[in-house]
């Protein structure tokens, strides 16, 4: 009877910490904000007081293309190109486990954000060829073990004071949804799982390069700004999350997009030469829909870290944030690229060792004290 009453104490002793504890949880959510052409996190710009080489860092947003994340494919012919070389075999849980074990390392760089896309992004780099990865069943609703997968990425990503820019279509995937009634259920499920979940670290790409393949209407140039807005009228309590969309390598953003973007979304693809780069932002500043957003560079698969100048240079130069896009080329080993399944998460190549040390040059890094 003695132990039971200790047991008795201990409960109610419990029940009465839980609701307080959830609430500090909940108080001390990551809070990523967009306030004229800054990035705010928590209340404060990003990389507060930095400059670099004379050029000013403080409200950019240094990301990178992490698209795979919640990464999975339900076409059985494709799932078993993408087994891992120790063991033969796909598995999405260990692509996600090995992703969180990750991300403090990229923090710890100065990484602020990283790329998720709800239906990834090709596995093999460029091109789509019949595999099956998306988070959304045919009607618009959620997949769960997807969204469960994203739950532990945006939740570690939380705890670092990190952003998230979450993709919802991908080219080559939005075919998987019936309709359009699917695709504005999609949008709205998710929004309202984010909500639900407490996420306030998360800016919207509603989908990647818009101009390039999209099998339904409102995902293309001509409509997709009718999706910007449905984002940003999704209010919860006042609170609705930034949105933009993207557009091909080298492409500007259309006039509708421009007027009701709150992040400007531009792709450095084939845009071979760092003038190039400095030219896609002095033109979208001088567009009359312009309205002092923020400009951020979240694709670029040009690197030359070490040149006297490269894209990544030319865009903050020109304040501009920038993405690293990194995959595996023909004949390189697992240890290659962000993006090719199966992806290997850990700054352990030559390409991921240059883009993240060049991070740390721009940013100085994080110590540990700095981390939340």
């Amino acid at each position: 009877m003695r132990n039971w009453h200790k047991i008795k104490i201990v409960l109610i002793a419990s029940l009465l910490i839980l609701p307080f504890a959830s609430c500090d949880r909940e108080n001390d959510r990551t809070r990523v904000e967009i306030r004229g052409n800054k990035f705010y996190i928590n209340g404060f710009p990003t990389y507060r007081g930095r400059e670099w080489k004379g050029s000013n860092i403080e409200g950019l947003l240094f990301n990178s293309r992490m698209v795979q994340g919640i990464f999975d494919d339900s076409n059985e012919q494709t799932a078993r190109l993408w087994k891992y070389p120790d063991t033969g075999t796909w598995d999405p849980d260990r692509n996600t486990n090995e992703f969180i074990k990750s991300v403090e390392e990229w923090h710890s760089y100065g990484l602020l954000a990283f790329t998720l896309n709800l239906q990834g992004g090709s596995p093999t780099g460029y091109g789509n060829k019949g595999w099956i990865n998306t988070a959304f069943n045919a009607d618009g609703t959620l997949k769960k073990k997807y969204f469960t997968r994203l739950y532990r990425i945006l939740d570690r990503a939380d705890e670092l004071g990190m952003a998230v820019i979450l993709g919802l279509f991908y080219f080559g995937q939005d075919q998987e949804l019936a309709n359009e009634q699917a695709v504005l259920n999609a949008v709205d499920n998710t929004l309202d799982w984010l909500n639900e979940s407490g996420f306030r670290n998360v800016i919207i790409e509603v989908c990647n390069e818009c101009d390039v393949e999209y099998d339904h209407d409102i995902l293309q140039p001509a409509r997709v700004h009718e999706l910007i807005v449905r984002v940003k009228n999704r209010k919860y309590e006042g609170y609705n999350y930034p949105a933009g969309v993207s557009y091909g390598g080298g492409n500007l953003p259309g006039v509708e997009v421009m007027k009701v973007s709150d992040v400007i979304f531009l792709h450095g693809n084939g845009v071979d030469h760092p003038d190039l780069v400095r030219e896609m932002v002095r033109r979208v500043r001088v567009m009359p829909e312009y309205n002092a957003h923020p400009v951020v560079f979240n694709e670029d698969d040009h690197y030359g870290f070490d040149e006297d100048d490269y894209n990544m240079k030319a865009a903050v130069e020109s304040y501009a944030s920038w993405g690293f896009f990194d995959y595996r080329r023909d004949g390189e080993a697992y240890e290659e690229g962000f993006q090719s399944m199966p992806v290997d998460w850990a700054v352990n190549s030559d390409r991921k060792k240059a883009f993240f040390e060049k991070v740390r040059e721009i940013t100085g890094g994080f110590r540990e004290e700095e981390r939340r």
